[in-house]
């Protein structure tokens, strides 16, 4: 458990140097930028985690050929993925595990959940859904829910790929208080 919240306090840092200006970019463990890890055939994860929007068939062979034991998918059996998921990842030699999470799903209770599965894996792992905006969410949630600061869970969360469900973070955090 202690490499998660290392992950998750690596997350805050990257997103305070970022902000400084002459920081180098995150590799990895934040929101993966897709398209440069294929390009690149490189992809770092940040304490055995990366975090993505949906990859493609040439994402998923990237993550596989840098090591990585399983893809954790966040999106809901109604989304479409352009490809059968379980199937690509599964030929490439990862473990495919689907966790769906809609929007009524940003709780402590599924961020929780989510926290068991990553903890199953000593390998790198990506985690995603269609844009990372879940991902980030219930990063944030865990985050909170290890340390109690508000701002650090944001801060982890939009980090990860937190956007648009902040609102619905803030109300879980706030509701918890």
């Amino acid at each position: 458990m202690a490499k998660w919240r290392h992950f998750l306090l690596s997350l805050i840092l990257v997103s305070a140097a970022a902000g400084a200006g002459d920081a180098e970019p995150a590799k990895g463990g934040t929101l993966v930028d897709l398209d440069a890890a294929v390009a690149s055939g490189k992809v770092e994860p940040v304490d055995g985690l990366s975090t993505a929007g949906q990859p493609d068939e040439a994402g998923f062979r990237v993550f596989a050929e840098n090591g990585y034991a399983a893809v954790i998918d966040l999106r809901t059996e109604s989304e479409d993925r352009g490809l059968d998921e379980a199937a690509v990842v599964e030929d490439l030699g990862m473990e495919y595990v689907s966790l769906p999470i809609g929007g009524s799903d940003i709780t402590f209770d599924k961020a929780a959940e989510l926290r068991r599965l990553m903890d199953r894996y000593d390998e790198p792992v990506l985690l995603h859904c269609g844009s990372s905006n879940r991902v980030g969410a219930l990063l944030a949630l865990q985050e909170y829910a290890e340390t109690g600061d508000r701002e650090a869970a944001l801060e982890t969360g939009r980090a990860a790929g937190l956007t648009r469900l902040e609102g619905k973070v803030i109300e879980a955090i706030d509701a918890k208080k």
